[in-house]
């Protein structure tokens, strides 16, 4: 399976290339990024490229590909509606329309939130409503992931101080949290490896996929 990777820095996309390094049936990995990251292996790949509204310039580098994980994506806190939609829609939709075009069998997965919705009150729901809805109308295998609370595991990280610290004083909480609440948890393993199991399933997996479905397909390694 050969995979090209949007957001591989954050917490989820780190999560995600963890996954797909210790899967033996991903055989190359893109990864589309601002800056380069220390990352060493035989199957990695990187292409820097700073505009993530128009991927022209890097085009021919989207030949041949199975999946696109898409896992880039910023927190609404202090954004203008305009301001966030710019990088949760329309970037999005940029290398959606760019990894596609060359691949017309290609499954794309991106990562969403609970409680999205287009009709939403709320800004940051209304706006990846309208990604979801926009990218599940595509012509491609296409499937959105709904998670809730997300923990990182394996050194996965977000990049905000505040939300690293968020997740430092709340961590101890998670296993009490699963337990009481299973249907709203998961974690970025599991994340990681239930987007591998969506691109492998050959467009059978839900289109919309949320915390049991992402745990119940991450709990399964395939291809080992």
């Amino acid at each position: 399976m050969r995979v090209v990777i949007f957001g591989a820095s954050g917490m989820i996309g780190h999560g995600v290339l963890r996954a797909c390094l210790l899967d033996p049936q991903v055989d190359s990995i893109l990864l589309v990024v601002r800056r380069l990251l220390d990352v060493d292996d035989p199957k990695v790949r990187q292409v820097v490229h700073a505009d993530f509204t128009d991927f022209a310039a890097i085009q021919g580098e989207f030949e041949n590909l199975d999946a696109c994980f898409y896992c880039a994506g910023a927190s609404s806190t202090g954004l203008r509606e305009e301001e966030y939609a710019r990088i949760t829609h329309d970037h999005p939709l940029a290398a959606a329309n760019a990894v596609s075009a060359a691949n017309q069998s290609l499954t794309f997965t991106f990562v969403s939130g609970e409680g999205v919705s287009e009709s939403s009150r709320s800004m940051w729901a209304r706006v990846l409503g309208r990604t979801e809805n926009a990218l599940l109308a595509m012509p491609f295998d296409a499937h959105v992931f709904r998670p809730a609370y997300i923990r990182p595991r394996n050194g996965a990280l977000p990049r905000s101080s505040a939300y690293r610290l968020i997740y430092r004083l709340t961590s101890w909480l998670y296993p009490v949290l699963h337990r009481l609440a299973p249907a709203h948890t998961t974690t970025t393993e599991h994340l990681g490896r239930a987007m591998i199991a969506v691109a492998r399933s050959q467009g059978s997996a839900p289109a919309v996929l949320h915390s049991p479905d992402i745990n119940r397909l991450g709990a399964v390694v395939r291809g080992r």
